[in-house]
């Protein structure tokens, strides 16, 4: 593997997109993908979608790993998303570029028209990106809030949100932070506490002249101007222990138009603070170990295994869902075990000898050691136990949730990020105790470990989707919201087609972010912090 030369952040801006959406206008978002081979695209990134409009300026930088020895190509595509899937085939395209990284590291400003598809351009549309080495991974928080800001809705007050940019080497001003929260009916608004990587802000230069811009916020994109000022980062840090930094916020019209004209509102920098934000990898090479533990479900839903339409039925060529789902996924995790000791249960199956139900039994019959060596070794387990259990019910998830997640509670006691706890459930999505595992995630989201649901077959899987938390906080019964998303739910079939490290790609794609979540929650470092902080 060649070593990645450093990361780079990119922007993008787009001009005249195609209008997709009847009674107004586009709603865009960019994504990157990455020549994959075989005519195969990866994604890598995607930025925000911004409604209700046809130049978007895009807040969320796309993060690529750059190899100066490696050609690599990218492609940019944008597409007006009118749904909340993930999946982005089923909005419409407004265009895109092929390109490689390189050509755009190489130029200060990459702009291009837009294709439908090759030398067919998608109207005036352009797309327009820069490049920056993402070098310092320090991070700016800063509490803001305001005061007295102009009434601009007829019916209402304003609904301001803010946007700060930065002076580029010429002279241009570049959006680095858009405020996610938009205050409804508020001139007093409170943003509360917002952070941007200190390379995005200022790269790292704490004299670079800052624009902040407060505007009333209007959901058909034609934001009004409340007031603007300029500052820069040495200027901010003069907030905190009590003590605010206070901004005139003017409006240039306003101002030219009346003598009596004070200002706008005024911007309160409430505390403003520089913290390093550790990564993913400094974690792992600071001596994190990931504890893998599979969970098999063996109810009778799945159908008899010895019948060729039973989920658990084992082809000729030796393989099922189960299967293909441990492999790929414990493939890409067991490398960062240094034991490669794998706990393996099954739940939801009569077990010998008394054949009483059981919702969290040794997949190798050993109840104090239930422990496999390596993926192949809960493989191994998963043939052998099939033909000595009978397939029964109820489809329950909350014990053995409940039991990875008194190992995690006794490594969280020690107060380190030295060990991190993921759950793989496999089931065919039948789920009885719902309000039990509803509780044990909340409960498991304040500890050091990440759920994956696999479901197989073709049930539906309405509460799978609904314990993942995308459409919302995951809440208890009781009304108690999870800390934080810990659960993933990947439908099997979506990936019956697709190389087999699609399947571990998807799944696997939260968890690096779950984990830092997880010790950033607990302003835990990694044991053996990174001594320069060089990407």
């Amino acid at each position: 593997m060649a070593g990645c030369v450093s990361r780079v952040e990119l922007s993008v801006t787009c001009r005249s997109l195609l209008d997709r959406d009847l009674g107004s206008r586009s709603d865009p978002l960019c994504v990157v993908l990455q020549d994959a081979g075989g005519g195969r695209w990866t994604e890598l990134d995607r930025t925000e979608r911004i409604k209700n409009c046809q130049n978007p300026e895009f807040c969320k930088k796309l993060v690529v790993d750059y190899y100066f020895e490696k050609v690599q190509k990218l492609k940019f595509g944008v597409y007006d998303i009118d749904n909340k899937s993930f999946d982005l085939n089923d909005d419409d395209y407004l265009g895109g570029i092929e390109c490689t990284l390189g050509q755009v590291v190489s130029s200060s400003v990459f702009t291009r028209p837009l294709e439908l598809k090759l030398g067919k351009p998608a109207g005036k549309g352009t797309i327009t990106i820069s490049a920056e080495e993402v070098k310092d991974t320090r991070v700016l928080c800063l509490e803001i809030e305001a005061r007295n800001l102009d009434k601009k809705d007829l019916l209402g007050k304003s609904d301001p949100f803010l946007e700060f940019y930065k002076q580029s080497d010429a002279g241009t001003w570049q959006l680095v932070y858009r405020s996610e929260v938009v205050i409804k009916n508020n001139l007093n608004p409170c943003w509360g506490k917002i952070t941007v990587p200190l390379q995005t802000f200022c790269g790292g230069d704490f004299n670079k002249l800052i624009k902040v811009q407060c505007a009333d916020h209007d959901s058909d994109g034609s934001h009004d101007l409340i007031g603007t000022f300029e500052t820069n980062l040495t200027q901010l840090q003069k907030a905190g222990d009590g003590s605010a930094v206070e901004f005139e916020c003017i409006h240039p019209e306003k101002k030219q138009k009346k003598k009596s004209y004070k200002n706008s509102g005024i911007i309160r920098i409430k505390s403003c603070k520089i913290e390093t934000e550790y990564s993913f990898l400094d974690y792992v090479m600071g001596g994190c170990q990931i504890n893998f533990t599979v969970g098999v479900d063996f109810t009778g839903s799945n159908g008899d295994p010895k019948s060729p339409d039973s989920l658990h039925y084992i082809s000729p060529d030796g393989i099922n869902e189960y299967l293909i789902a441990i492999w790929s996924v414990g493939s890409v995790v067991q490398d960062y075990d240094t034991d490669k000791l794998f706990p393996a249960f099954g739940f939801g199956a009569q077990v010998p000898p008394s054949w009483q139900v059981s919702h969290e039994f040794a997949l190798n019959f050993n109840p104090s050691n239930p422990y496999c060596q390596g993926i192949q070794g809960i493989v191994d387990a998963y043939r052998q136990i099939l033909p000595q259990i009978r397939l029964y019910g109820p489809t329950n998830f909350s014990p053995i949730i409940n039991h990875v997640a008194r190992f995690a509670a006794h490594s969280a006691q020690q107060g380190t990020a030295s060990q991190y706890f993921i759950l793989l459930i496999i089931t065919d999505g039948e789920i009885t105790d719902l309000d039990q595992t509803r509780q044990a995630i909340v409960n498991a989201s304040k500890l050091p470990m990440s759920i994956i649901i696999v479901g197989v077959g073709e049930a539906d899987f309405k509460a799978m989707e609904f314990l993942d938390g995308d459409n919302g906080v995951l809440k208890s019964l009781t009304g108690e919201p999870a800390a934080r998303d810990i659960v993933q739910f990947v439908p099997f079939r979506q990936f019956k087609n697709a190389p087999r490290e699609a399947l571990s790609q998807m799944v696997l794609a939260e968890v690096p972010k779950q984990l830092v979540s997880y010790y950033k929650w607990q302003g835990w470092p990694p044991v053996k912090p990174p001594e320069i902080k060089m990407m």
